[in-house]
This record gives C-alpha cells, structure tokens and sequence, in this order.
C-alpha cells in the first residue's frame, strides 16, 4: 500500500507455493491472482495538499563524478538535521550528465538535469555551471554549509503563491499513477507545474573518475521528471501514468510537485507525498 509517501510491497516464497511439480502451474498462477487482488484491496490512495506557507524546494545538482559532490549528498540526504524540526522542506538530487565522459559515467544523470540547472543558473543571472550546486526555492545559493537552513526558513516565512493538491496510487499492474491539481495566484505569469518521482537508499560503488574506490550513498534521487505542464488561467490538472522499472525500489519512491515562475525560477510552492496520510 502507498502510505507516508511509501509503496509497502509483500513478497511470497516461491518454496511456499510449490508443493508439487504439478501443483506447481495452479498454485503460482492463483498465488499472483491473490497478490493483485490483494495489493489493489489494500492499497491507500496517497494524498497531499500544500499549506498556507510555502515549502521551500531544495535542488541539488550532483554527480558521481564529481569529487566534491559527496559532501553536499550527504548534506542532502540529513538535510533535516540543518534545518528547523517544524520546517517544511523538499529536497531533490538531481545528477548532471556533463560529468559522464570524465571517467564515470553517472548511472542516474540524465540530460534534462543539465539543461533545468543552465536555466535557473541564467534565470540567477550568473555565468557559472558546476557540482555541487544548490538552489532553493529555484534561487541560487552559495556557501551552502553554513546557509542552507537560513534559507529554508526565509522560504518558509512566505505565504503561498500557489496551491497543489496531489494523490498517487500504484495500479495492480505496478503502474504509479499520479493526479495533479494546481492553482497559482492571480497576476503571476506564466506559471508551470513540474512532478518528480524521487528514490531514496541508492548506493553506488564508483570504480572509475574521482571517487574511484569510494560506495557512495543517495537519497531524493530524481528518478523521473515531468514538465513544464503549463497553467492556464492560473491552473491545470493532469494525470501522468508512470512505469516503475525492475531497477526501482517502489518501497522506497516519493512523488514531488512544485508551481513555478517561468519568467524568474521563482518557486511558489511545493509539495511532497512524503507527507500523505491514509484514506
């Protein structure tokens, strides 16, 4: 079931099933009738509403590659350790692909992350593309060690400029399924609504590049990325239907969406089925 921003899937031992070879063909056959039926019955639709204050996203834009990029994961990943206990915050990790030609190629870098990271960096009106790289709330920052929870909490003062209102569910084919309604305040043009299914628990052993040698960990990983879905009339509704390949851990997949400003980056809000309750 998807709860708390989590898909909880039960797994059967196939030894517990074949009591014999000829059971065998009925007894898996009726297993996985049991498991789909079982797994849509008890699945809770996931559900969340952004708040009155504005949740600041966090972006991280990382690679393997990069030596210094470690430092900042592992910032990432304990994000909630430099901020405010009651702060309200979405963190993402989004992994560059210019580094893959220098020795390691990235295994979750994909191109749109370079691009998205070009624009906010000429949205910021600076010059310089590099790892690691934070923004929050789609602005720059800098010195990200000692200024990163500053930050957060000055996003947090803001009222919202935007409403989203999420729900999310896996299908009993294993398909996640996303629905999204936005809205955003009037006189704020053009505006855009961005999903992101996000993976946490990753590791890596780089062999190659500048962590040759090194397991490296990952959580907020972007796994997919969906947008520029524009609003019209300052709002939209859509629903996306993702598969969830083999290599994903779907016990481990949170779903993200954030309203932006497309002329300035601006960030009006954001929100995360991290913090779905039951239904």
């Amino acid at each position: 079931m998807l709860y708390a921003g989590v898909v909880i899937v039960y797994h059967v031992r196939a030894s517990s099933l074949m009591t014999s070879c000829s059971r065998a063909p009925f007894v898996v056959a009726l297993a996985a009738a049991m498991f789909a039926a079982f797994f849509t019955a008890t699945l809770a639709a996931c559900e969340a509403r952004s708040g009155p204050a504005t949740t600041a996203l966090v972006e991280l834009y990382t690679s393997e590659g990069c030596s210094s990029c470690p430092p900042a994961d592992q910032q990432l990943r304990r994000i909630r350790d430099a901020v405010d206990a009651n702060a309200s915050v979405v963190p993402l990790a989004l992994h560059v692909d210019y580094w893959d030609g220098i020795g390691w190629k990235d295994p979750f870098s994909k191109p749109a992350f370079g691009t998205r990271q070009s624009r906010l960096v000429h949205l910021n009106h600076h010059g310089v593309v590099y790892t690691p790289h934070f923004f929050v709330g789609g602005t720059e920052l800098s010195g990200w060690r000692g200024t990163l929870g500053d930050e957060v909490r000055r996003q947090n003062a803001r009222p919202a400029r935007a409403d989203i209102h999420l729900q999310a569910n896996v299908t009993a084919s294993g398909a996640l399924v996303v629905n999204v309604e936005a809205t955003a305040q009037a006189g704020i043009e053009p505006t855009a609504l961005y999903l992101a299914i996000t993976e946490s628990g990753l590791e890596s052993k780089v062999t190659r590049g500048e962590n040759a040698g090194t397991t490296l960990a990952h959580d907020h990983v972007v796994r997919e990325w969906i947008g520029p879905v524009r609003l019209a009339g300052g709002a939209v509704r859509t629903q996306r239907e993702i598969a969830i390949p083999a290599t994903w851990n779907p016990a481990r997949l949170n779903v993200v969406g954030f309203v932006e400003n497309e002329t300035t980056g601006d960030v009006l809000q954001a929100v995360s089925a991290i913090n779905c309750t039951r239904s």
